[in-house]
């Protein structure tokens, strides 16, 4: 492994597009720490302390933290992802977006583009619910979270809140276009990786205090490599589909005969439904945290990890979102038609129409273990922390994305390494990224 490491800035384009990668999600961290104008953060600071488990708990987890100083990165990336939804979803519904969707690279910009304005207005509506819900709270001692309330304090707010949104965006894409992985989801993991120190912290304080005694942690560490085991064991797992190749004569020369075979992944969607089902979630759950109604309040709370409405919601969108990416991304027709067009078939199927009901009849149990699956372990954490007095917030959607953006990384800067003739992370097979 060491000599891989040392491979890595032996070639100096990838060594390039790490650096840049580091130089960038720094930048990420840096702005997570400067603060937005108008709030006293040592009261906002212990409401959140009071918080942990709940839905603004679970916000602040995608922001590393920076929901909780309110800093200019408060609404993190979530916006973002949501717009990203919400204009998929039409692109399905809406004939325009669907052929520009057709389009390829052109109408891909296009979408992107409209993407970057949503993410700009939904910013606008979120941070407008976040100020002035905050200027309706009061610490433990009665003390304003906002000391000077009005639109003055509102306007500020909106802007910097968005225009933080908007820059993580662009580092997001910087990140995606100059430097090593997807973007979006390493900013999202940065977020997550920065609260470790903490959490490995507050274990050891328990086991100080005898709160939590050797063997049952020893249990605890076990349990934690067996749900990480099988975490990446679902990520990498395939359904191979063999596909036989008749032989064609062209001239002189016989081409085809082979035999290969279609590598279906049983989590085809990788962590984006758990993404896409955290956001759906998130977003108005946050909103009305923030609005002093009662029903608002008890609304908020539902949403809140731990309660029935928000685990049965959460695991249901998980399962929908997998299937509904999976769909986007993968389709059997044109996969039948482009093996027919060069003479492939998978044996006892025919070719055509029967090939592609085949292969989407197999896409559909296979992604149903996969979305099950993503569903156990997003709500595992709230069992753990319920029932074993887990101290820690383990599993979940914060190790889906943690394994998945690690893994796809690898897969990048290894299929960098094997271009160049140097040893990968493996020796034996190779790292599949998530899509």
């Amino acid at each position: 492994m060491l000599q891989v490491f040392q491979n890595i800035f032996k070639i100096p384009e990838l060594k390039r597009r790490i650096l840049i990668t580091l130089g960038l999600l720094a930048v990420y961290r840096f702005g997570s720490h400067i603060p937005t104008p108008g709030v006293n953060f040592t009261v906002l600071a212990e409401i959140f302390d009071n918080a942990q488990g709940t839905v603004l708990g679970m916000v602040d987890m995608f922001t590393g933290g920076a929901l909780k100083r309110l800093t200019v990165f408060a609404l993190g990336i979530m916006p973002y992802i949501s717009a990203s939804i919400i204009l998929q979803l039409l692109t399905v519904v809406v004939p325009y977006l669907e052929r520009l969707a057709k389009e390829g690279e052109q109408g891909r910009k296009k979408i992107t583009q409209y993407t970057r304005y949503g993410t700009v207005v939904l910013s606008a509506i979120q941070a407008l619910g976040i100020s002035i819900g905050l200027e309706r709270m009061q610490g433990p001692g009665g003390a304003q979270v906002v000391p000077l309330p009005g639109w003055s304090f509102r306007l500020i707010a909106v802007i910097t809140l968005t225009a933080g949104t908007a820059f993580i965006m662009w580092l997001g894409e910087q990140i995606t276009e100059r430097g090593i992985g997807n973007g979006i989801s390493l900013i999202i993991f940065a977020g997550i990786v920065t609260r470790l120190p903490s959490a490995v912290a507050s274990t050891f304080e328990n086991v100080q205090r005898g709160e939590l005694t050797l063997f049952p942690l020893i249990g605890l560490l076990f349990v934690m490599a067996l749900v990480v085991a099988a975490v990446i064991l679902m990520q990498q797992g395939t359904r191979k589909i063999p596909v036989q190749y008749a032989k064609r004569v062209v001239g002189r020369r016989i081409y085809g005969g082979q035999s290969t075979h279609i590598p279906l992944r049983v989590n085809t969607a990788g962590v984006i439904p758990v993404i896409f089902a955290s956001s759906i979630i998130v977003f108005p759950a946050t909103l009305a945290k923030f609005v002093n109604n009662p029903w608002m309040q008890s609304l908020a709370d539902n949403l809140s990890p731990g309660h029935m409405l928000y685990t049965v919601l959460y695991a249901m969108m998980i399962i929908f979102f997998a299937y509904f990416y999976t769909a986007i991304v993968f389709n059997p027709t044109d996969l039948a038609e482009n093996m027919k067009k060069y003479g492939g078939y998978i044996p006892g199927v025919r070719p055509g129409k029967r090939t592609a009901t085949y292969i989407d009849s197999v896409l559909t149990r296979i992604t149903l273990s996969g979305a099950i699956f993503l569903a156990l372990i997003a709500i595992l954490p709230q069992f753990l922390i319920r029932y074993l007095n887990v101290p820690f917030y383990f599993g979940g959607t914060a190790l889906l994305i943690v394994v998945g953006v690690a893994l796809d990384t690898m897969q990048q800067i290894e299929s960098h390494l094997l271009t160049r003739h140097y040893e990968g992370f493996m020796k034996k097979g190779k790292l599949r990224g998530r899509r």
